[in-house]
């Protein structure tokens, strides 16, 4: 069985932000669960007995080997995909990148990643569970807020 396919999967994100209050985007690889291709805040599955918070903490190590600390909770995303057959319950966070230089640790999942400002992202190029908290976002911040 499959999460996210054969049931509900819960996933996580984040929108992460360095002390020059750019936030990090990373492209979907080839063998991303679905919208490869797409720019996201990067995020993954919540395992067995662990929290959302601690989840994305765990992924964006592994996938990025960078150390981020959740600053806030954003919004509760259901990312349903009818053509790919996928439904996930997505929690999306806020948080600070803390220490390391981003490498990509898992290229078959992740094409690429940047740093950029939130004013200049596309909504139209993000993931569909991306382009939820960034509207989020803008709607509780605006353009010019940094963490």
């Amino acid at each position: 069985m499959k999460k996210g396919i054969d049931f509900i999967g819960v996933g996580t994100g984040a929108l992460i932000f360095n002390d020059q209050g750019e936030v990090f985007l990373a492209q979907r690889g080839p063998k991303a669960r679905n919208e490869v291709g797409k720019w996201e805040f990067p995020g993954g599955a919540v395992e067995f007995g662990e929290t959302c918070e601690r989840a994305i903490v765990r992924e964006i190590k592994e996938e990025f080997d960078i150390q981020i600390e959740v600053v806030e909770f954003l919004e509760v995303v259901n990312h349903i995909l009818p053509d790919e057959k996928q439904h996930w319950v997505s929690p999306s966070f806020v948080a600070k990148h803390i220490k390391g230089i981003p490498q990509i640790t898992e290229p078959q999942k992740c094409l690429g990643f940047k740093w950029i400002k939130i004013s200049e992202i596309k909504p139209e190029e993000l993931s569909s569970a991306s382009r939820s908290s960034y509207k989020k976002f803008i709607e509780k911040y605006g353009l010019g807020h940094v963490f």
